[in-house]
């Protein structure tokens, strides 16, 4: 697949270089030819025969940017010191904080803040429990839980490698719906002991984010602590997911002129995000998806469902009306829709070709789609990927802080699929008529409409039910 530099591997070399001749001009040519990216080139430092220079480099993989700075190295006259990678700089420290909202400057407000003072506000809390949303964070707390089992692509990397991921999941909430989102990294893969664990912290927050949990266990803990908590609980790898497809997806039928309930879907994935995709769909309107995974298609007669109520046998009861017993690239052959979640480069060019016209594809596997893009673009009139470096990015922060900041300003104690479909069609509904084409079906992160739309739309509908 074609690799593109990209921000995620960003570095700064220091070095010094002639002050004259065709030094700076090497130095540019050389990463260009290695095939980098120059984003900056600074002037730290001059003498009369030297130049000491910050160059600030994209790269696509830290092979990559090593490669790079060897090039560097061998230009005559230019010798390079420091290599400072700007994702570890940007991370140092953590890069969240907790800072106080009010003043503590005398020995009056510590008084209010906390002792004696504060002791009146606890017994107005333990006379009416109600208050606490009015008189503390938890109004405005989402708890970002995770085991670190199944963090990003890297799998079961456990709790502490988990915190960078967790801390830049609350910076998200805090940016995008100001709520206030606090990492907890549990140590622990035990399904009974994360349930416990998470009902004990459950008082202080008003929803849980559950996050990087591997399938199947995340479907049990989520289950319960629906069952047992009275604050939303929202299982972002299954539920962010599921919304930002059905959202895309609302838009890319409308690009090639479809309809939901009319076009065949074939899947790829039948794990948590997987699952929570297909039951979304079906719950917009979705009428006929085919899914398969590691094993092939998923139906009745397979005999590895597992127990009644598991999911997999949900899948096989669910879908795949035609009773297909067959291959994912037989399955794909004539449909209209392709929606993987599963793993890299399963599919070919001369696969996505076997779709009907006006193909819609979505791989979303991370970082290596199930199909390269460039190959599905030649077949299919609308292609999306977990990427950020390709169109159509399918990424979750287009729906969990708005999603969450709907759940919290409704008070709401649960979470119902008439949310997920409203907040995915508030979310489609962000990209005007005027704005939309093969290419942009979904907004940019940083449109201000996203979170506050969504929020709406899932506000309304608990207002709706109460």
């Amino acid at each position: 697949m074609t690799t593109q530099p990209n921000a995620s591997y960003s570095y700064t070399v220091r070095l010094e270089a002639p002050s004259r001749g065709n030094a700076v001009s090497k130095l540019t040519r050389t990463v260009e030819d290695a095939g980098g990216e120059i984003t900056a080139l600074d002037v730290s430092g001059s003498g009369n025969d030297r130049l000491r220079i910050d160059v600030t480099i994209a790269a696509y993989s830290s092979a990559h940017a090593a490669q790079i700075t060897d090039g560097l190295k061998v230009i005559e006259g230019v010798e390079v010191g420091r290599v400072s990678d700007r994702t570890f700089l940007l991370h140092l420290g953590g890069k969240i904080e907790m800072a106080s909202k009010v003043p503590l400057r005398n020995r009056d407000d510590l008084s209010m803040a906390y002792t004696p003072g504060v002791a009146r506000v606890c017994k107005a809390i333990a006379e009416n429990p109600e208050d606490v949303r009015r008189l503390t964070i938890k109004r405005n707390s989402v708890a970002v839980v995770t085991d670190g089992s199944a963090v990003l692509g890297l799998g079961n990397i456990g709790p502490m490698a988990a915190l960078p991921v967790m801390e830049g999941k609350a910076a998200l909430f805090k940016r995008f719906a100001g709520i206030d989102a606090w990492p907890i990294c549990l140590d622990t893969q035990d399904t009974e002991e994360i349930i416990r664990t998470v009902k004990a912290i459950a008082p202080g927050f008003a929803g849980i984010n559950l996050e990087d949990i591997s399938a199947p266990r995340c479907f049990e803990i989520e289950r319960r602590l629906r069952e047992d908590l009275d604050i939303p609980v929202f299982h972002d790898d299954q539920h962010g997911t599921a919304i930002v497809v059905l959202a895309a997806l609302t838009n890319a039928l409308r690009v090639v002129g479809k309809d939901l309930a009319a076009v065949r879907i074939a899947c790829s994935g039948a794990g948590a995000a997987g699952t929570a995709v297909i039951k979304l769909l079906l719950d917009a309107g979705a009428k006929d998806i085919t899914v398969a995974d590691y094993r092939g298609v998923v139906h009745s007669g397979r005999d590895d469902l597992g127990p009644e109520g598991s999911d997999l046998r949900w899948v096989a009861e669910h879908t795949n009306p035609a009773g297909y017993a067959g291959s994912l690239r037989e399955a794909l052959a004539g449909a209209d829709v392709f929606i993987g979640v599963s793993a890299p480069n399963i599919l070919t060019g001369e696969d996505i070709a076997t779709m009907a016209p006006h193909s819609i594809v979505f791989a979303l596997a991370n970082p290596d789609p199930e199909v390269d893009p460039g190959e599905a673009r030649e077949h299919a009139a609308v292609v999306a990927t977990g990427r950020s470096d390709y169109p159509n990015q399918i990424n979750n922060v287009l729906a969990f802080p708005g999603f969450f900041r709907g759940l919290l300003d409704a008070q709401s104690h649960d979470i119902r699929p008439e949310m997920l479909v409203a907040a995915a069609r508030a979310l489609a509904d962000v990209v005007h008529e005027d704005e939309l084409n093969a290419n942009f079906i979904v907004p940019s992160v940083f449109d201000p409409e996203v979170a506050s739309s969504v929020a709406a739309a899932v506000k309304n509908v608990a207002a709706t039910a109460k």
